[in-house]
């Protein structure tokens, strides 16, 4: 299947650089894809898509403050790097710029010598292997050291880094947020059980794979970068229990579908308790398991989350809802408005 299938014209103007004001005040294009209908409406109208049983499953990964700007050791030149993944022993897995100057054996300083990195290898994805060298706790040095990883078609300065959290994000370890979640409020998400809707969690740290174009003609030659995510006996059995009863489970972005997908498709279509790493690539001819509905933002063209929601609706469907959603002028990407296809 060629990747031109999944591409689209983009206006740049409707790109959104900056959050609204109030989580839940985006638009949301509501798809049925059993018929066909597209409806243009608030994201507050969720709830009367949704029925008492329904499970939400939500992605409470929490993103690092994972840019880290500095200097080489050495000369003196600038670089930054990415915090990807967590390796061992204080090694990460990252991308660096500028790339071609950042060579195996090179020691990086940040914060004046606070944090200190060097480069012990490359990836197969042409990112850098740094091992940090601190004194003091980690994460305390990142928070003070690190800004927040916002994606580099958001041009503006982001004044307050919680938008760019979840509020119900608790265990830190993404690249990237789960966007799809951006637009929940706690007083939102009150509203949403108190008409008899369930809610799990699980967490899917974003890493590469967000990042990462797809750089082939063939989307089946496309390597997804693998992303770690950890599921709890409670929430495996919240899972469980709907899919049982015949309740739909609806996730909540793309991150929560690959999570939801990859434990299912080893199990048996089932959920159980445990973490690991998936790469899982979704496109068109995939058959879900687990996700009856879905929650999900405004993608990239030839994006891998375009052909993630092309194999759940239907590619001629998705692409017909973007042109309608073009033509009237929803906000595109991270601080974009939401799409609930079911």
């Amino acid at each position: 299947m060629d990747v031109t299938l999944f591409d689209f014209d983009l206006p740049e103007k409707l790109i959104a650089q900056t959050p609204l004001q109030e989580r839940t005040a985006s638009r949301l294009l509501a798809v049925d894809k059993q018929t066909g209908k597209i409806e243009h409406r608030k994201f507050t109208d969720l709830l009367g898509y949704l029925q008492a049983g329904d499970l939400l499953v939500l992605n409470d990964t929490r993103v690092l403050p994972a840019r880290l700007f500095g200097v080489k050791q050495d000369t003196g030149a600038k670089v930054e790097l990415l915090l990807l993944k967590q390796l061992a022993d204080d090694r990460w897995e990252t991308l660096a710029r500028p790339g071609k100057k950042i060579k195996q054996g090179a020691t990086l300083s940040f914060g004046d010598g606070k944090l200190t990195g060097v480069c012990e290898g490359y990836t197969s994805a042409g990112g850098r292997v740094v091992r940090f060298e601190y004194e003091g706790i980690f994460n305390e040095i990142l928070d003070e050291l690190g800004q927040m990883p916002l994606p580099p078609y958001i041009k503006e300065q982001l004044n307050d880094a919680e938008r760019y959290q979840t509020v119900f994000a608790k265990h830190p370890g993404s690249a990237a947020a789960p966007t799809a979640g951006l637009h929940f409020s706690e007083a939102y998400l009150q509203q949403i059980r108190r008409k008899g809707i369930q809610i799990a969690y699980i967490t899917l740290h974003v890493g590469l794979g967000t990042f990462r174009p797809v750089q082939v003609d063939e989307i089946t030659e496309h390597k997804m970068h693998a992303e770690y995510y950890s599921i709890s006996e409670e929430n495996a059995a919240l899972i469980n229990r709907a899919k049982s009863e015949g309740k739909r489970v609806i996730a909540i972005g793309t991150t929560a579908t690959r999570a939801l997908e990859t434990v299912a498709s080893s199990h048996d279509g089932t959920i159980v308790e445990g973490d690991g790493w998936t790469d899982i690539f979704i496109y068109p001819g995939y058959s879900f398991s687990i996700v009856d509905g879905m929650i999900t933002n405004f993608h990239l063209p030839k994006s891998t989350l375009v052909m993630l929601v092309s194999a759940f609706a239907g590619r001629e469907l998705i692409l017909r809802a973007y042109h309608e959603a073009i033509q009237n002028e929803y906000r595109f990407f991270s601080f974009g408005d939401a799409m609930f296809i079911v």
